[in-house]
């Protein structure tokens, strides 16, 4: 406990951001029921872990005694060390290591790579110190495929691995260790006939995989952390090709899929719409951007989009946290409009959860199918609008799942002004006022530079959003002076 009430506040942050991740509860509850006990003023309304207190932050994890939670705390601790570890290193590195570097410095990498390792059943592989292992820019990338089992969670069917050389290194079925009740064959590409006569365990495959990335290897993926969960591996040396590379769409820089990195990176259509998965294609993919970004240069830190490649994510909605148990076809039922379901395999074992996309035959549609539902607007960790939505099983329990759009509304309009020759006129609607105003002010004066004015539009739309942003901002600071005056007089006896 000593460790972890010593660590700065950005490591307590990511403390309590996996503790609500994980549905952990100390002998208060969870982070939102320990606030509403712990601070009866404001309570779970100022709720962000990193608006806290430090104070605030550790009193949460005091009040967990469990052991294991102890130690899965002290974890996340050991990766902001190992975070610490390279970025010393970062001066006169190769690519590959600078790579490494980029990964783990980004802001999701404690969040998505902080594993219950300490559990049994888990393989840890050394963290070597030795100057030559850790200069090593020797790489095999993985890919692995993952089956819904009877108790809710995920069990690993395939893994792949490949070498620099995109030569096979590792290509097995993998027999689960628990009752399977769907492998979803459309994602996966495998069924219950293939594993007649596997009996390859994933202790099998975790001896091979500590051969591979012993003396320094570096391991390459796509969402690399899904995968390491389902071989129950921890490796620290990685490099993830969705934290390395992202598109920009107007302003915004976001993480794409596979497919959309192989289409606008690569050049090549990775998979059909429809298509399963290929394990083994899939880890050559991620080698090969990681390749390409070597080649194009490591600095280069945002990959543009198409724009068909852009359109062709904004035809679809993502359905996340859906409870495990609703047929797709309710999602027909919610979500007006007609489109496909294409769902998501769920890497992440132990959840109780899945994920799929709505997907339409245009954007326009999407968006008025989003406009649709009824439920709370809301926005996710990257800004992206999204609606909380309440349903009804057939059984009569009811549930709820998030509906959320792929690109950011505003940004849409910003890189069609900006990119694309658009013959549609935007609605009044559309416009901000100040706009309008400038706009007419700019004809008085001069005629000649008020087809200018038009591309500001976008540049004034985020100005009006930021002002917005601070006068929340102000508010808040305002509201927490207020309480702080009150707590003052009651201090003071007035």
């Amino acid at each position: 406990m000593d460790k972890i009430e010593k660590a700065p506040k950005e490591v307590l942050v990511d403390i309590v951001k996996l503790a609500q991740k994980r549905g952990m509860e100390g002998s208060n509850g969870g982070w939102k029921e320990f606030l509403s006990v712990y601070d009866k003023k404001v309570g779970k309304s100022l709720s962000d872990p990193a608006r806290r207190s430090p104070d605030d932050l550790i009193a949460f994890v005091k009040t967990f005694s469990n052991a294991d939670d102890l130690k899965f705390f002290e974890k996340v601790v050991e990766k902001h060390d190992s975070m610490e570890h390279i970025e010393k290193q970062k001066d006169k590195l190769s690519p590959e290591q600078e790579l490494v570097h980029k990964t783990v410095a980004h802001p999701h990498y404690a969040l998505n790579y902080s594993f219950p390792s300490h559990e049994e059943g888990w393989v840890v592989t050394k963290n070597r110190k030795k100057l030559k292992e850790s200069r090593s820019n020797a790489m095999v990338a993985v890919d692995c495929e993952m089956a819904l089992c009877e108790d809710g969670t995920d069990a690993l069917v395939r893994v792949c691995v490949v070498d620099r050389d995109l030569n096979v290194k590792l290509d097995e079925l993998v027999k689960p260790d628990k009752v399977v009740v769907d492998y979803r064959t459309d994602i996966t590409g495998v069924s219950a006939e293939d594993f007649e006569q596997v009996n390859l365990s994933l202790q099998d495959v975790q001896e091979s995989m500590k051969k591979l990335l012993s003396r320094g290897t570096i391991l390459v993926g796509h969402s690399l952390n899904n995968d390491l969960h389902a071989l129950k591996v921890d490796h620290t040396r990685v490099i993830d090709t969705s934290l390395i590379f992202k598109y920009s769409d107007g302003s915004h820089f976001k993480r794409t899929s596979l497919s959309d990195l192989c289409k606008t990176v690569l050049g090549y259509e990775l998979r059909k719409d429809g298509d399963p998965h290929n394990c083994l294609e899939d880890a050559r993919a991620a080698m090969k951007l990681v390749l390409a970004k070597i080649e194009g240069g490591v600095d280069n830190n945002s990959t543009p989009i198409s724009q068909n490649a852009h359109e062709t994510i904004a035809m679809k909605l993502l359905c996340h946290r859906i409870p495990i148990g609703t047929p797709e076809e309710k999602l027909l039922e919610i979500i007006p409009g007609e489109f496909t379901i294409e769902v998501k395999a769920n890497k992440k074992t132990g959840g109780d959860k899945y994920s799929a996309f709505a997907v339409f035959k245009s954007k326009h549609e999407a968006d008025e199918a989003y406009e649709g539902l009824v439920g709370d607007q809301d926005k996710d960790s990257s800004g992206l609008p999204q609606k909380l939505i309440s349903f009804k099983l057939d059984s009569g329990r009811t549930c709820s799942m998030y509906v959320r759009k792929m690109v950011h509304d505003d940004n849409n309009k910003n890189n069609n002004n900006v990119q694309v020759a658009s013959n549609k006129r935007p609605s009044e609607d559309e416009i901000p006022t100040q706009t309008k105003k400038l706009k007419t002010a700019e004809e008085t004066a001069a005629p000649k530079e008020s087809v200018e004015c038009n591309n500001c539009d976008g540049y004034l739309k985020e100005i009006e959003t930021l002002k917005k942003r601070l006068s929340e901002r102000d508010q808040e600071i305002s509201m927490l002076h207020k309480i702080i005056v009150s707590q003052a007089r009651k201090q003071s006896g007035v």
